[in-house]
């Protein structure tokens, strides 16, 4: 049992990959569409949190490594060793980049959900 269900897994993420059929093509365009611009956001953040708190007193974020690291720590997991931003600007900042990972989060579950009902009705209509 559990090794066809891993079968049936690895079938499917080639068939994703591969766009094999319209439900599979449209979970990987979610999937690449997400991807691509959380890249392009968390590029964003990073030079906007530099340029907004190198100059801060007390802050940990002096060089675009140190923000781009925090920026990308903020979006994946909305905690990062680097202490949070003094500036005002670098905490709207921190509030967006916070929504913007939970609204990403959402719509993953959405892609997901949808991917797997249409892909039910998919299986179930060939049987």
């Amino acid at each position: 049992m559990p090794h066809t269900v891993l079968v049936s897994s690895f079938r499917e993420l080639r068939d994703v990959l591969r766009a094999a059929t319209p439900t599979h093509r449209r979970l990987r365009d979610h999937l690449v569409t997400i991807i691509v611009v959380t890249v392009g956001v968390d590029l964003v953040c990073a030079i906007m949190a530099f340029l907004l708190e190198r100059h801060s007193q007390q802050t940990e974020i002096k060089t675009f490594g140190s923000a781009a690291f925090w920026t990308t720590t903020q979006l994946l997991t909305v905690s990062s060793q680097i202490k949070n931003p003094i500036s005002t600007g670098g905490r709207v900042l921190d509030v967006f980049m916070e929504i913007w990972a939970i609204t990403v989060v959402a719509a993953l579950a959405g892609a997901f959900g949808s991917f797997l009902q249409k892909r039910g009705q998919e299986i179930a209509s060939k049987r």
